[in-house]
């Protein structure tokens, strides 16, 4: 089967199972695989890399806030419920050794009271980020 028809069909194939109810995965494939990719790498100059990166940003109280806030979370179609799932389960398929030993799961309450305020300077607020991550003990 050529690119030209697996496109449309994976697409379709996606689609009928997000119909069945959508797990967290199918929403990455649906709404953030195609800025992050399927593996979370990074697109150099356009969108930072979620493997090996995103969980430490849960290390910090705004760092968590910055998850749900960057635009592509906060401006997704998804219900509350269903973007804490799939922060839930993205965080610790792309940077399990990033993440906080006590990791608190998101919930659709903190999601949506989170993402009412959308970042309107997501690269300053990452670097404020990255920053206060630098001073942080090492795990």
């Amino acid at each position: 089967m050529g690119a030209r028809v697996a496109a449309p069909v994976f697409a379709a194939l996606l689609l009928a199972a997000a119909a069945r109810g959508a797990t967290p995965e199918i929403d990455y494939v649906l709404h953030c695989q195609g800025c992050h990719l399927a593996d979370g790498s990074e697109s150099p100059g356009r969108v930072p890399a979620l493997a090996g990166s995103a969980g430490r940003f849960a290390r910090l109280p705004e760092g968590r806030a910055y998850l749900v806030r960057v635009p592509g979370a906060a401006q997704s179609p998804l219900p509350d419920a269903a973007l804490a799932a799939l922060l839930n389960w993205m965080l610790p398929h792309f940077d399990a050794a990033g993440l906080p030993a006590a990791f608190v799961p998101y919930t659709a309450e903190e999601v949506g009271r989170l993402r009412r305020a959308p970042l309107t300077d997501v690269d300053g607020e990452r670097r404020r980020l990255v920053d206060a991550l630098a001073r942080l003990p090492q795990p």
